[in-house]
């Protein structure tokens, strides 16, 4: 079965890394971005971890916050696929979700900003 295309990309981290996001699942209290970062993102072997923070607006105003997510190298080592959780859930009548992702990083902070279409989600 054919992998779907990314609902977006955008370089990040300086352009090292491209961020795509794969997916957005709505549920009954949140909502869940789900991502793959390509080349992956260091793991704890060695290297300081990189940690994602979720903030997010849609177009109507509503606020959303960050309620953590998970992430992981791919067995093979080619990339990092992740997800991010923000509450409360997205509004229905919701068309755009302005949002903000600042990766922390050994106490320096990098943030990347994107508009998604959520309507079709």
């Amino acid at each position: 079965m054919p992998r779907r295309p990314p609902l977006l990309t955008l370089p990040i981290l300086e352009g090292r890394h491209e961020l795509a996001i794969t997916g957005l699942r709505r549920e009954e209290e949140c909502f869940t971005l789900h991502y793959r970062i390509t080349p992956a993102l260091p793991d704890s072997e060695g290297e300081t971890l990189v940690l994602p923070v979720l903030e997010a607006e849609d177009d109507l105003g509503n606020e959303y916050d960050d309620r953590g997510g998970a992430y992981g190298t791919r067995p093979d080592g080619t990339c990092t696929d992740g997800s991010l959780t923000g509450r409360p859930h997205l509004h229905p009548d919701a068309g755009t979700l302005h949002i903000r992702i600042t990766w922390l990083r050994g106490g320096e902070e990098a943030s990347c900003g994107m508009t998604l279409d959520v309507r079709s989600s």
